[in-house]
């Protein structure tokens, strides 16, 4: 269960709006993009943020048992605010009584937090 994780990013990969991208694997296979990209592009429309203009990434996280987009961007100065869906057999759920991020994402908030006090 605790196995290291294949966490990769590179810094060309951005969506449409410069959402920074991050994949992890379970698998340590290359995560294959497309679905998470048509998942992300789905969860932005129905959250009122200016995307363009807010410091935000998203994870492509190919897990043992399932697929899981998180969703994380900052808000109100310093909060960070998440929308995790996962892939079932009915397709993307967003249920956060049933879907978190994992110890493995953890790795790059904290990431992503050093470097946005950094930066702000």
């Amino acid at each position: 269960m605790f196995e290291p994780r294949r966490i990769d990013s590179h810094a060309s990969w951005l969506d449409a709006d410069g959402v920074e991208l991050y994949t992890i694997s379970a698998h340590a296979s290359t995560v294959e993009q497309t679905g998470y990209r048509a998942r992300l592009a789905q969860v932005k429309t129905g959250i009122e943020v200016d995307w363009p203009s807010t410091a935000a990434f998203a994870i492509f996280h190919d897990g043992a048992t399932a697929a899981y987009l998180v969703l994380a961007w900052w808000g109100n100065d310093n909060e960070l605010f998440t929308s995790v869906s996962a892939r079932s057999t009915q397709g993307w759920v967003e249920d956060p009584r049933r879907y978190s991020f994992c110890l493995w994402d953890l790795e790059v908030f904290w990431f992503e937090r050093n470097r946005y006090v950094e930066l702000v």
